[in-house]
Formats: C-alpha cells, structure tokens, sequence
C-alpha cells in the first residue's frame, strides 16, 4: 500500500463550559496495524473530496516550531502532540460555539510525499446488534462529517521555502469561525487563493478568445476544451499546468496563450488546484439574490434568454415543462 504511517496518536479535547475543556492525553503512540491505516486513508478520502484553503505559516508560528524540533529529533512525537494538543485547548477555549472532539496526529508518507495531519473528529453513538442479536451501544469517529482538518506537507515546507501552498485546510461548513482558531492554533495564513486563480483563469480565457477575434462557436469550443481539460484534471487528482493547457487553446499568428498570459497581469501561477464551482462559469452562468435564483448554460445567452443591460433584463424563451406546469397552477 502507498500509504505508510510513521507514528499516529489520538487525544481527547472534552468541553465542560464555554471556558473549561479537559485534555485527556494518551501516554504511547498507536501500533500501526490495519485498522490505523483504514482510518488514515479514510480520513484523506473525505479530506480531498472537500474545499480546501491553502496557507503558510507565520514567522513566529509556536507549531512549525514545534515541528522542526520534533524533526530535527529535539522532541519525540509523542511529547510534541501532547504539547501540541494543549495549545490548540487554549485556542479552543477562545470560542464557546467550538465544540471539543478526538485529535488526531499522523505523520505518514503517501507516493514519496510525507505529511503531517491533524484533526478533530466528533464522537457519534449508534445501536449495534451482535451474532446473539442483542443490542448494545457503540461509538465511532464521524470521517464523514470532519470539518477540522489541516494537512502539512512536510516534503515542500521543507524543499521550497517560498512556496504558499505547503498547508491545507478545511474551510470549516459554518464559515470563517470555525477554521479561525485553528488557524490561530497553527499560526498560519491563507496563501494560495485557488478560487481566485481560477477566477483569473476564466477571465484570462474569455480575453484571449476575444484578442485573438474567435467567433461565437470558436470561443464557445475554447470554452469547453479548457473545462475538459480543467475537469479531467481534477478528475485525476492533478493541477492545472497553464504550459501544457495553453498547447490545447489555438494560435492565431505570433498569439498564443503563454505569451498573452505572461504579458498580462492576471497573476496566475504555472501550476494551481482546480476550483470546480468556479470552472462552472465556463459553461453556466448562475446567480442569485432578493428571492431569485438563476441557473442556465452559457451557450443559450443569445439563443433561447436575451439579456438587455439597459433595462436589466432576461428574456426566457421555451420554460422548463416544470416550472411552467407550477406557474400554470399558480395563476388557477
């Protein structure tokens, strides 16, 4: 298996009140059997099937200190997670709405990239029913459902000290407030804004076309290929390459999309993760606000719906059958 663990720990964060959190640390790292390995790969199924913020750490971040002292062999990895567990307790403290959990440390290697990540997981209870059928209670960590994951990459913290990218974590599913102690705990900043970059991208994408004078179909097929590139990209578990996208997007005499980007300030990096809702305007427009939501694709502006920008308005030709049968019963 590519996976391999070099040491895993869990410890317990146990809020008493909106001040009070007991620590419950344990006293020897886990044995690296089966069932560790399940978890760890279980946890990094959930982890990049999710949105993910990029950071790095600040100058006088207490972790990455921790860090490199528990690298350069001047702790071992049980003292620095029992310390480590402590602070993230102190940050925890700073916000009564933050619920405790189990912590979990594993530094493991995944195809020749080590890493370092940490989490906290809710404790669910459920019924089990065993061979007697008899009933009993049971509990289990909810994979499922984390929200509070970060993950180093210990090879590039290491190997690139500008890179701005070497820390990822979990937006958190109610907003800022939850990943702002843990970044506070990390003493780390977002870096790399992927939805940014792909908001560029875009952009970058529809000037050109319109540089390079492509008709509506033309700039319609460029569209689509730079989404299928974009897609099966991220299908594979890949970055966007600018180089090796700009070989698929046509050339018009010396134009080509290398140079029009590099003469450009769109600030886009040679490499960057994809951003599936924003790669979506490349094919739908969408939007919504004051009660209205609207969602179509991009080739029917100037087929089926007219946008005038004097009046600020969509005319839709041809309803979708529902939406007409529900307006149908409403004026009954």
């Amino acid at each position: 298996m590519s996976l391999q663990i070099e040491h895993i720990i869990l410890h317990q964060l146990i809020r008493k009140s909106e001040t009070d959190i007991d620590v419950v640390l344990r006293e020897s790292v886990l044995e690296n059997h089966q069932v560790v390995t399940d978890l760890i790969a279980d946890i990094n199924r959930v982890y990049n099937n999710k949105a993910k913020a990029y950071g790095l750490f600040h100058e006088n971040s207490l972790f990455e200190t921790s860090v490199k002292e528990m690298k350069a062999g001047n702790q071992d990895f049980l003292n620095f997670t029992q310390q480590s567990v402590k602070q993230l307790r102190n940050e925890l403290a700073k916000y009564p709405f933050a619920e405790g959990g189990t912590v979990i440390f594993c530094l493991y290697r995944y195809l020749a990239v080590e890493y370092l990540l940490i989490a906290v997981l809710n404790t669910c209870h459920s019924t089990l029913v065993n061979e007697s059928l008899e009933i009993s209670q049971t509990q289990y960590l909810d994979v499922d459902h984390a929200d509070i994951i970060a993950r180093i990459d210990i090879t590039e913290w290491q190997t690139d000290p500008n890179s701005k990218r070497y820390l990822t974590f979990l937006k958190g599913r109610v907003g800022r407030k939850v990943s702002d102690f843990f970044m506070d705990y990390l003493g780390a900043s977002e870096g790399l804004n992927a939805k940014n970059q792909n908001k560029n991208l875009v952009k970058a994408v529809d000037d050109y076309c319109q540089v390079i004078e492509l008709d509506k179909q033309e700039k319609k097929a460029v569209r689509e290929q730079v989404y299928g590139y974009c897609k099966g990209q991220l299908e594979a578990g890949e970055e966007i390459k600018l180089s090796n996208l700009a070989k698929e997007l046509p050339t018009v005499d010396d134009n080509d999309f290398s140079s029009f980007i590099a003469n450009q300030e769109y600030d886009l990096d040679e490499e960057f993760p994809v951003d599936r809702s924003t790669l979506r305007q490349l094919k739908k427009f969408s939007g919504s606000g004051g009660g209205l939501t609207i969602n179509f694709d991009s080739d029917l502006l100037g087929e089926r719906i007219k946008w005038d920008p004097n009046s600020d308005t969509l005319v839709i030709k041809g309803l979708p059958p529902n939406l007409r049968d529900q307006l149908q019963r409403n004026n009954d």
